[in-house]
């Protein structure tokens, strides 16, 4: 049973083993056989994507080679748009070729366009372009370049101590200074556009196998310095530069500078905004020359003529019927040279949004710079096409007719402000005390001198004049004589400074000229901070003022305190006024009520400058400079340690001293350390406004004597500090100061003949839009006399502001600043109607002194032929203050009513001041006629009387008041050739009627036919005749028939001595008489008219307050 047992179980064992034996070799078999399968699917897939993979690398291959085609031709028409007509250029030599080709063309065209504009009476000059090429092809600006800019234009790239040229040519240039404002930084596209362009320049191969090492343009460049045919500088070779991503030859950069003997005038370069009075604004770019589309009858003949010689010259010459026929197709194109044949025209191109504009050369006065102040940089270019310009010309002009009413209301109410005229008889003190200026008088300062003489003496209404001059061009002497006119008359004066250092130094300086211990003895008074009314001195001094026992007071702000008083303040002279805040313009105001008011400035404020650009103030400007004085060379510079140790170590090197300049005190230490760093031997010492009481002034004075180097301040040094000694200015961030800051500070040195140099530093990541265009004003307007030029820019820049009240920029900013002053300028003429220049004073120079009211006698004191006898009026303040309103009466009624009052108070007239009236009656009607000059031509007998600003339209209106319409008789009047309209000499005669129709010819003067400008200048004209005639011996003194001028005849001859004030008194009442009520009537016009506008104003704002106020109670909230 056992051995059963155990059988029964192996044998079942094996069983088992042979069943697994022959799964496991089955599942090997399966195994095996999904293997194959694996490797056999494998491999199908694996040969699939190898073909795949072999096709996706035809496709790239491809692929690439189709961009690589078109990238090819990318860069072709990129390169030839880019580099114009040298994009098929193969080598430098050819380059040169075609630069070479273009330099003379264009040298040709230019002369041709000088030789039309010189025919036209135009003067046409190049103006040296912006030398871009250092750093127009970089993402850095100028100064990252390593170069600095000066103000004449011009690159200097030199090393070390070297930086700075020695060259003081004074080439007319546009500035270089180009700052990276904000993100005004090339794109990496437009950077990579120009560095491609300029490594294909530089791929450019040489021809010739011998000159290997010159193998690109560069190398060409220096080669061919010497034989630049149009550069004057050697270190400009005229090749083309990479400029804003397009090839550009230097000349196509060119600006030009047109104008006329006229006085308008015009500078531009590529890319400038102009303004055309009919088209609107848009963007100069070139000028070009053109066939004339219109040419006059005789052009026409001339030129037929020339074609039938052309012609008649190729049939003599045997030439073949097609040859014949395509010259006569070619005349009147550009392939026609022969200028008789084909007349060109000088043309300024304009680009407009819609269309190119060709302006002609002789009428360039048609365009003005567009400037707008605070509008946008780059404004929208106008369409030429649709009405948009015109009504936005039309919305500016209604503007400007509201501001003429407004400024002619303001004329209105200036001449009702009365006060007693400074005494003519003084006059002789005032020339005494003018000999003691050491220097003689520029021209400018004389005619400054005479105008506020005119201003003092012979006019009633109070002065209100800017003195407007560079620094140390002779203002303060125009104060000086000022000052001592209104003491020499018994009255006080005061003279208002910004700072203490500026008060010190004027009134040590009127001390030393008319104060205590000279001839005049006047007692002179320095009033600053410190003395208060609470403290012992200032209580003092102000009762002395108050007393009058001071004739003369220098003082800062403290002259504008509430406890001050004076006496009989005559005059008020204003130092730097655009110093002075809004709040001490309003004090004032009610100081100045009734009192001369004189402000100088070297740049004033926009708002003055457009109030005396507009007439609202009366300006005289000085811009002749003192002999041997140089301009200052500017230079604007990226901040750089080692150029300030250059510019101070160049100063000490020649015996000089400098001035450093920050615009904080905060700024000081950090400064003061620096100049130490680089310059351990360096005397520095300081002075800014927060030092004690005279430490400024006392440090100041040190250094004047020389025992410092560098004077490190604040704007402290910006007014009153004068030492020929220094002639280096370095100021630090100049971009944190205003632009008249800048101006006064830079006028601080060069006040010796020794060149002076202005180094304004800035940083770039501070620079804002204004600031830039501040330091390139400075940069750009460096000759002398660029006050006046400085201010206009910073008007420019900031805007106008409100003027009268009403804000008027953004009107500007709609046609530009020039055509907005233009427009109201002609508005005020058309509301004004008879638009004679004023005469201030008459000249009469007839035998004997008759009709003259000058002195009789040139010892002083003596009687003068106006004077009122001591006899009738005793009192002598009295009979002076009755002797100027007889005097500057402004008609012959007025005149009549002052001595109606002088028989009710002191009775009847003496025989002598009866004569003595008709004097003044005569020169109130020459005054009314603007005439200036009166005097008897020896010849005929006949007596001339000389009128500047007379023009025909003006003597028709006044004829057209007078009787039957005709002039008085025995009164005739000429007119020059210039001045009428035909090509002769226009003689009316008296007594005659004449036709009105003819002489009111055009009497609107519409913008087309360019009428308004003719007015301007013979304004111009007229003002500057008149400021001369006071200085006339003679009538041989002038050309006398170049005039307009009355005619009275033989009133030499046929009218007794003594008899002739008599006589034309006859024939000059009744004009003056209408000239007086026409103005009179204009005026009141205007001043009805402004006034009604206040009161619609007024209303409107009242209903709009309480529109507000009734929403509110509503319940309505407005936001």
């Amino acid at each position: 049973a056992a051995s059963s047992s155990s059988s029964t179980s192996s044998s079942s064992s094996s069983l088992l083993s042979d069943s697994e034996n022959s799964l496991y070799q089955t599942r090997e078999k399966e195994l095996q056989l999904a293997k194959q399968r694996d490797i056999l699917q494998n491999s199908r897939l694996n040969a699939m994507f190898r073909e795949e993979d072999m096709a996706n690398r035809k496709r790239q291959e491809q692929i690439q080679k189709l961009m690589e085609e078109d990238d090819r031709k990318w860069r072709e028409e990129r390169k030839k748009r880019m580099m114009g007509k040298y994009g098929e250029v193969k080598s430098v030599e050819e380059l040169v070729g075609l630069m070479d080709d273009e330099r003379r063309e264009m040298q040709r065209e230019m002369d041709t366009k000088v030789n039309l504009a010189k025919a036209a009476g135009i003067t046409l000059t190049l103006l040296e372009p912006t030398d871009e090429s250092d750093y127009s092809s970089t993402e850095d600006n100028s100064s990252a370049a390593g170069g600095m800019i000066n103000g004449s234009g011009k690159r200097d790239n030199t090393e070390s101590s070297g930086r700075f040229s020695k060259d003081d040519d004074k080439t007319k240039t546009k500035s270089n200074f180009n700052p990276i404002i904000g993100d005004a930084k090339k794109s990496w596209f437009e950077s990579e556009q120009d560095f491609d362009l300029e490594t294909e320049l530089q791929s450019l191969p040489q021809r010739d196998d011998d000159n290997q090492n010159n193998n690109n343009i560069y190398d060409q460049r220096n080669k061919n310095n010497n034989d630049n045919i149009h550069s004057e500088d050697p270190d400009e070779d005229g090749l083309p530069r990479v400029i804003n991503g397009k090839l550009t030859s230097r000349q196509q950069l060119m600006g030009i500078s047109v104008g006329s003997a006229g006085g308008w005038s015009l500078e531009v370069f590529p890319g400038d905004f102009v303004v055309h009075r009919k088209y609107g604004i848009g963007r100069y770019e070139k000028t070009v020359l053109k066939s004339k589309t219109k040419l006059t009858p005789e052009e026409t003949a001339a030129s037929e003529e020339r074609r039938k010689e052309i012609i008649n010259g190729l049939m003599n010459e045997g030439k073949s019927l097609e040859e014949i026929q395509k010259a006569v197709a070619d005349f009147g194109t550009d392939k026609d040279k022969d200028p008789v044949s084909n007349p060109l025209a000088a043309l300024l191109e304009i680009a407009y949004a819609d269309a190119m504009v060709h302006v002609p050369i002789e009428r360039a006065y048609r365009l003005s710079r567009y400037r707008a102040g605070d509008a946008a940089v780059k404004p929208r270019l106008s369409r030429v096409k649709g009405e948009a310009w015109a009504k936005a010309k039309h919305r500016v002009e209604a503007n400007t007719v509201q501001m003429a009413e407004d400024v002619l209301a303001l004329y209105a109410t200036r001449e009702t402000l009365n006060r007693p005229p400074f005494d003519p008889s003084a006059e002789g003190r005032v020339g005494k005390f003018a000999e003691s200026f050491p220097y003689e008088p520029t021209p400018d300062q004389k005619k400054c001198f005479e105008d506020v003489e005119n201003d003092m003496v012979w006019r009633s209404r109070p002065m209100d004049r800017l003195i407007c001059g560079d620094v140390g061009f002779g203002k303060t002497e125009v104060a000086m004589r000022a000052l001592f006119r209104c003491v020499a008359n018994g009255r006080q004066a005061a003279l208002l400074a910004p700072t203490g250092v500026l008060a010190a130094q004027h009134f040590k300086q009127v001390v030393r000229r008319m104060g205590e211990g000279t001839e005049h003895n006047f007692n002179v008074a320095l009033l600053r901070g410190g003395m208060g009314k609470n403290t012992k001195k200032g209580r003092e001094l102000r009762a002395a003022i108050a007393s009058g026992e001071v004739d003369i007071v220098v003082g800062t702000h403290a002259l504008l305190s509430n406890g001050m008083s004076f006496k009989d303040l005559g005059l008020l002279t204003i130092d730097e006024e655009q110093r002075f805040g809004v709040n001490q313009k309003e004090r004032l105001k009610l100081i100045c009520n009734c009192v001369d008011v004189l402000t100088l400035s070297a740049t004033p404020i926009p708002r003055t400058l457009q109030m005396s650009l507009s007439g609202i103030r009366d300006t005289s400007t000085i811009r002749s400079p003192p002999p041997m004085r140089k301009p200052t060379i500017s230079y604007v510079q990226e901040f750089d340690e080692m150029l300030i140790k250059d510019a101070i170590e160049r100063e000490l090197a020649r015996e000089g001293q400098c001035y450093y300049v920050v615009p904080r005190i905060s700024q000081l230490t950090e400064a003061n350390e620096m100049l130490e760093r680089i310059c351990p031997s360096l005397r520095v010492i300081q002075a800014h406004g927060r030092m004690a009481r005279g430490t400024a002034e006392d440090n100041v004075a040190s250094f004047a004597e020389g025992n410092f180097d560098v004077l490190l301040a604040t704007t402290v040094i910006e007014n009153g500090v004068d030492i020929p000694r220094v002639n280096t200015i370095i100021i630090q961030n100049a971009q944190a100061f205003g632009m008249s800051t800048l101006y006064q500070l830079r006028g601080r040195v060069g006040r010796s003949d020794l060149q002076a140099y202005a180094y304004f530093f800035h940083k770039n990541d501070a620079i804002t839009e204004q600031s830039a265009m501040r330091l390139q004003a400075m940069a750009d307007l460096t000759e002398l006399g660029s006050g006046f030029d400085v201010a206009n820019r910073d008007l420019e820049i900031r805007g106008a502001g409100s003027l009268l009240g009403t804000e008027q920029s953004g009107m500007a900013a709609k046609v530009g600043f020039d055509l907005y002053m233009r427009m109201l300028k002609k508005s005020i003429r058309q509301l004004r109607g008879l638009d004679l220049p004023v005469v201030p004073r008459s000249n009469v120079i007839l035998p004997a002194g008759e009709g003259s009211i000058e002195a009789v006698t040139e010892v002083i004191g003596e009687d003068e032929t106006y004077l009122i006898p001591e006899s009738y009026i005793p009192d002598a303040k009295e009979r002076v203050r009755q002797e100027g309103a007889a005097r500057l009466a402004e008609s012959t009624q007025s005149l009549v009513e002052i001595t109606n009052s002088w028989r009710e108070t002191n009775g009847p007239l003496p025989a002598e001041l009866q004569n003595n009236l008709k004097a003044l009656h005569l020169h109130t009607c020459l005054r009314q006629l603007g005439i200036d000059v009166v005097g008897l031509d020896e010849s005929t007998g006949d007596c001339i009387l000389r009128s500047p600003g007379l023009r025909p339209r003006h003597w028709a209106m006044i004829c057209s008041q007078l009787p039957r319409g005709a002039p008085p008789k025995g009164l005739d009047v000429l007119f020059p050739a210039r001045f009428s309209f035909t090509k002769d000499d226009t003689e009316i005669t008296g007594g005659k009627k004449i036709d009105l129709e003819e002489l009111l010819i055009n009497p609107n003067y519409s913008d087309e036919e360019e009428e308004w400008d003719a007015l301007d200048e013979e304004e111009v004209e007229a003002m500057k005749e008149i400021s001369s005639a006071v200085n006339i011996k003679s009538l041989s003194e002038i050309e006398i028939s170049n005039y307009p001028r009355f005619v009275v005849k033989k009133l030499g001859k046929s009218v007794k001595e003594g008899s002739r004030v008599d006589a034309l008194l006859k024939v000059l009442l009744p004009p003056s008489k209408v000239v007086f009520e026409k103005q009179q009537r204009d005026k009141e016009k205007a001043k009805v008219a402004a006034e009604l506008r206040e009161k619609r104003e007024l209303i409107a704002k009242q209903k709009k307050e309480q529109e507000k106020l009734g929403a509110r109670r509503m319940g309505y909230t407005s936001y």
